[in-house]
């Protein structure tokens, strides 16, 4: 690919590139003498399973590695220890060494299911940050101030509001930058509440007399629910360990707006397919739930393989089928006030039920599936901008659009 071209790749999904002019001149560098660049992104092991919102850095890795350069996928042995303070509004638990390890374990099996092993190196930053003397840390600890410290919008609130802040989590962004002087990076990769820690290593580089990186900042992927960062705590997560059946059923259960913004950051399409989808879509000429489909199969065969996909996707038309969803069904278009309703009112708008609370008990009761999903949550919502299958019980069907 050209430098533009990759520079398209790259900008693909991405929230901000720091620098966009720094990057190309990196590339463009890279071009001439057929030095790679190295690509870090960091992910600390304080939980045992990945889920797609983790996957969306490691996408953009994998892009990186298409595009000939060289990724390090930087597992945080040591830093998991401390704890990333990042939008925690008090300190967070320390785990045990022996925490980490057995998460780490675990990523390290995960992580090939996304990027390619040949071109990965996994590294672990305990390698050159336990070795540090204190003189070492205090040190690095004199590179920065308080001040610039509580500019830091999570620690600004905690002492704001007189909540206590362990000297400890002052070191957090330090020691993530200076991972990045340890791996002379050219690029990091974060989410976007990991703005600040990126650039301290930016300014960490400078000190040791390094060019800075580039810092790309990715979104937090919505969970199932369209709304909320994906969490397995909030349960609108989809884990890549699931089951086949699983990842496909899910994926036909999020919204038409959520699909495509998981086909943006998650899919191998490339932007023209993506560009002609959308039109597809809103011409009429692609059905949604086709485009659902696609992106199901297509998640499925990354974590589980061809043969599995295939199987998920007929279980989930043979389920559908089973149902017995009539082809023909009253269309109803309901309009929301905030992009969003609740399943109960709209059901009761749809006249599938005669009030909200009938809604509730129903969805409470099982009786409640939304595209064949069983919904089981009384404050489901549905997002605007798309539309649903609903079905009450045996024989109450509508198709919904909400606007």
């Amino acid at each position: 690919m050209s430098v533009a071209e990759q520079m398209e790749v790259l900008k693909r999904g991405a929230v901000e590139i720091l620098l966009e002019k720094e990057l190309l001149e990196k590339l463009e560098k890279s071009e001439k003498t057929g030095v790679p660049l190295r690509v870090k992104a960091g992910f600390d092991p304080t939980a045992p399973d990945l889920h797609l919102g983790h996957t969306v850095l490691l996408h953009k890795l994998r892009q990186f590695q298409q595009l000939g350069h060289e990724v390090f996928f930087l597992i945080g042995d040591f830093t998991g220890m401390i704890g990333d303070p990042t939008g925690k509004s008090e300190t967070r638990k320390v785990l045990t060494r022996e925490d980490v390890l057995r998460n780490a374990e675990t990523y390290k099996e995960q992580v090939f299911k996304v990027l390619d092993p040949e071109k990965t190196r996994v590294v672990f930053n305990s390698e050159w940050l336990s070795p540090l003397k204190a003189t070492d840390l205090i040190g690095l600890a004199a590179k920065y101030t308080v001040a610039r410290m509580l500019e830091r919008e999570d620690f600004h609130n905690r002492f704001s509001n007189q909540m206590p802040i362990s000297i400890h989590e002052f070191l957090y962004p330090l020691i993530q930058g200076y991972d990045s002087v340890a791996l002379k990076a050219d690029v990091e990769l974060g989410g976007t509440d990991q703005k600040f820690n990126l650039l301290v290593g930016r300014e960490l580089q400078r000190e040791w007399g390094q060019t800075p990186q580039i810092v790309i900042t990715m979104p937090l992927l919505e969970g199932l629910d369209g709304v909320n960062k994906m969490s397995k705590s909030l349960g609108n997560y989809i884990g890549i360990n699931e089951p086949p059946d699983e990842i496909f059923g899910k994926i036909m259960s999020i919204s038409d707006d959520l699909m495509l913004r998981y086909y943006e950051l998650l899919s191998d399409t490339t932007l023209q397919e993506l560009q002609n989808l959308k039109e597809g879509m809103k011409s009429g000429s692609v059905h949604p739930m086709e485009a659902k489909k696609a992106l199901g199969r297509e998640l499925v065969v990354r974590y589980h393989g061809a043969v599995a996909a295939t199987a998920a996707e007929e279980n989930f038309i043979k389920r559908f089928r089973d149902n017995q969803i009539p082809e023909e069904m009253e269309d109803l278009v309901l309009s929301a006030e905030s992009g969003k309703m609740l399943l109960c009112k709209v059901l009761s708008e749809a006249g599938l039920v005669k009030s909200n609370s009938e809604g509730r008990r129903s969805i409470l009761q099982g009786g409640v599936k939304v595209d064949s999903v069983k919904i089981a949550d009384e404050n489901h919502e549905l997002a605007s901008g798309s539309s649903y299958v609903i079905q009450v019980g045996k024989r109450r069907f509508a198709r919904i659009t909400i606007n």
